[in-house]
């Protein structure tokens, strides 16, 4: 295959492959006929082998920095995420000269290490995957000094992208309206997951743990994500004598270890499993078994806007969901789930005990849900927005897909 271009991505949230997102674009990328180079910071388990080729990817990772737990350990932080990750540009564009800097969010500060390769043609991608005043907003519930700085960097990081790559329409408004940005500058590539990742496991009868029922989590665990909201939910549950329900919360993040002492403040260790991270066939096998998925993040000005990755994840594997009541939540699930208003807790309890009574509903909401995925939502429609977005972007024909770009890639 003749190489289309070389594409240098750069992500600090999530290491790579463990974020899903990029992961899906790097892979789809490689498969259009690009090369993709990606630097991230590494898993601690495979420290012994920071750089490699990954399913054809060219992965770069330096050491993660230490969980950032107040506002001057984000400082810290990002200046080591900075450091690194100059070091590998440079060392990645002694090797073999990138055309394309493509920079994911949070944070909103790779420009100023793409200044020195656009200079001499390169181009620069924003991949909008978070807004970060609103993320600043929600987490600590106020504006200020630091919530302006963080308006500047992404005006800047508007400024100098070449394209922008949007989530959903919600960020692709906000590209435009905020960012300055012409329409046609901007692709939306939903987190859709893969059919092929999401294909159905025999139910496992004993995740239920002698129950009749089984409720889950699945996703990141920080302070935005309203985990402590459906643990205390449970516990209404629990309180108004509903027992029949086991429930499984999957995923980590900076908020775990507190989830953990507040799930033992509400005495529900017997009724919640908190595994942590789980392998891809303990996903699968989880949600095959599980009768109702709960979305419990908190109405906030990133919420309400941010498309949840669980919500498509649920309905690819044909659970039906309870969630709080945000705009981008109700686009994506419509009929496959049960919205609450008001983030309110026990509205929510009630929600799930009604919706484990009705086995009818249960089965088409989850009949629903996964056929909006296969034929809206999943990840084969959004990387034919990618590949021919990066086609257009560098004046190339076509790529080795042969599909044509939905609308929405306009």
């Amino acid at each position: 295959m003749t190489r289309r271009g070389h594409i240098l991505i750069l992500v600090q949230n999530l290491p790579v492959p463990f974020d899903r997102r990029v992961w899906m674009e790097s892979i789809a990328l490689t498969e259009a006929g690009y090369k993709v180079s990606v630097i991230s910071p590494c898993p601690p388990d495979e420290a012994d082998q920071p750089h490699r080729v990954i399913e054809g990817v060219h992965v770069y990772r330096y050491p993660p920095p230490p969980t950032a737990a107040s506002k001057l350990a984000y400082f810290f932080e990002y200046e080591h995420s900075l450091r690194h990750t100059r070091r590998l540009m440079n060392r990645v564009w002694a090797e073999d000269p990138f055309d394309v800097v493509h920079s994911c969010n949070p944070p909103d500060f790779f420009w100023v290490l793409a200044r020195k390769y656009t200079a001499r043609g390169v181009k620069y991608v924003f991949d909008h995957h978070d807004l970060c005043p609103e993320l600043f907003e929600s987490k600590f519930g106020r504006r200020g000094l630091l919530y302006s700085a963080l308006c500047w960097f992404e005006r800047r990081q508007f400024r100098m992208a070449d394209g922008v790559i949007a989530t959903n329409d919600s960020y692709k408004r906000v590209a435009i309206e905020r960012g300055g940005k012409r329409p046609e500058d901007v692709a939306v590539v939903r987190s859709g997951p893969s059919m092929d990742r999401f294909q159905p496991e025999p139910p496992e009868p004993s995740l239920k743990r002698g129950r009749k029922y089984l409720g889950v989590y699945l996703g990141v665990m920080g302070a935005q994500d309203g985990v402590d909201y459906a643990l205390r939910a449970v516990r209404h549950m629990v309180d108004q004598g509903f027992t029949d329900a086991s429930f499984k919360f999957m995923g980590k993040g900076d908020a775990f270890d507190d989830l953990l002492k507040l799930r033992a403040e509400l005495g529900l260790e017997d009724w919640v499993e908190m595994p942590g991270r789980v392998s891809d066939l303990d996903l699968r096998q989880t949600l095959c078994t599980a009768d109702i998925a709960l979305a419990p993040d908190p109405k906030n000005p990133l919420n309400d806007v941010s498309t949840m990755n669980k919500i498509i994840e649920y309905m690819a594997m044909g659970v039906p969901i309870v969630s709080f009541d945000l705009k981008e939540s109700r686009h994506s699930a419509q009929d496959a789930a049960v919205y609450i208003e008001n983030d309110d807790e026990r509205a929510m309890a009630q929600a799930v005990v009604e919706l484990l009574g009705d086995e009818a509903l249960r089965h088409r909401m989850g009949e629903f849900g996964r056929g909006r995925v296969r034929d809206e939502l999943c990840w084969d429609r959004s990387r034919v927005v990618l590949t021919a977005f990066y086609d257009r972007l560098l004046g190339l024909p076509p790529g080795v897909s042969g599909e044509s770009a939905p609308a929405e890639a306009a």
